[in-house]
């Protein structure tokens, strides 16, 4: 199981430079985003530029690029803008297959038009749940074309809120391309430690064999987030449960400053 950070995590639109901050605080790898190459990080075109500058930084600096952040809002009620979304998914999906980039995250969504990571009541409508599995057969199909793997990420306030959502749209969807980023402290929204042991347990256990990458983030118990090692969440008993499972993938980390980015390196680390 390898440590890494979201590249997000540190300033600057010059790979080189971010990559080597990556390096530089202790990390192995890299969940990526275009935006670290001065591009939005939905763009509509890659330059081939571009492209060679991610895989020179990438090299150079030692650091796998292991996941590409290709999020937009999969239910967003204006179908207009999911294919717009989609369009500029299918650029990312390209450029990850590209660069070797095993992995595409993406974001379920929300009938939230203003914000893909607010929760919207009518999530729960049945029509919502459609859009988004409609979304995603599309996007299934991008990704058998160019050989990427896809991360669907359980998110309280999006489509997808749990594990067995998860794994429900996984059996729907029949394709081996779809697979899960399991972030500990998107499992609840509050929760005491005992409690939220039980839940991340449960859904690791839930998700078993499913797991493409796993996330590290932290929730205090009134609900806000935390960087790592400081919230309820208990990553020893979190870490312990996915090597039950046979995950030896990648441990990213994300919700942090540049500045505590060495100190959850050595925590992360030390629970290895």
């Amino acid at each position: 199981m390898q440590v890494g950070v979201f590249a997000k995590t540190f300033p600057g639109s010059e790979p080189a430079g971010v990559l080597a901050a990556v390096r530089d605080a202790g990390f192995a790898v890299t969940q990526f985003n275009l935006a670290c190459a001065g591009l939005p990080s939905m763009p509509d075109d890659v330059p081939d530029a571009v492209i060679d500058a991610i895989d020179a930084a990438a090299k150079a600096s030692g650091i796998g690029l292991v996941a590409l952040s290709g999020t937009y809002n999969m239910a967003h009620p204006d179908s207009r803008v999911r294919d717009g979304g989609l369009r500029r998914l299918t650029v990312v999906i390209e450029t990850a297959a590209r660069l070797s980039i095993p992995l595409v995250t993406l974001c379920t969504g929300t009938r939230n038009a203003e914000d893909q990571w607010a929760h919207h009541p009518d999530n729960a409508d049945p029509s919502a749940w459609a859009d988004m599995a409609r979304e995603m057969e599309k996007v299934l199909q991008l990704a058998e074309r160019h050989g990427v793997d896809l991360g669907i990420e359980p998110e309280q306030a999006n489509i997808v809120t749990s594990a067995d959502d998860a794994m429900r749209l996984i059996s729907e969807m029949g394709s081996k391309r779809l697979r899960i980023v399991l972030d500990p402290a998107n499992l609840f929204e509050r929760a005491d430690p005992k409690a939220a042991r039980a839940i991340v347990a449960e859904a690791v256990e839930r998700t078993a064999g499913h797991v493409a990458l796993a996330h590290a983030k932290d929730r205090f118990a009134d609900g806000r987030f935390a960087t790592a090692g400081q919230g309820v969440v208990n990553f020893a008993g979190f870490i312990a449960s996915l090597k039950a499972t046979a995950f030896d993938g990648p441990l990213v980390t994300h919700g942090l400053s540049a500045d505590e980015a060495p100190g959850v390196a050595r925590f992360l680390k030390g629970l290895m």
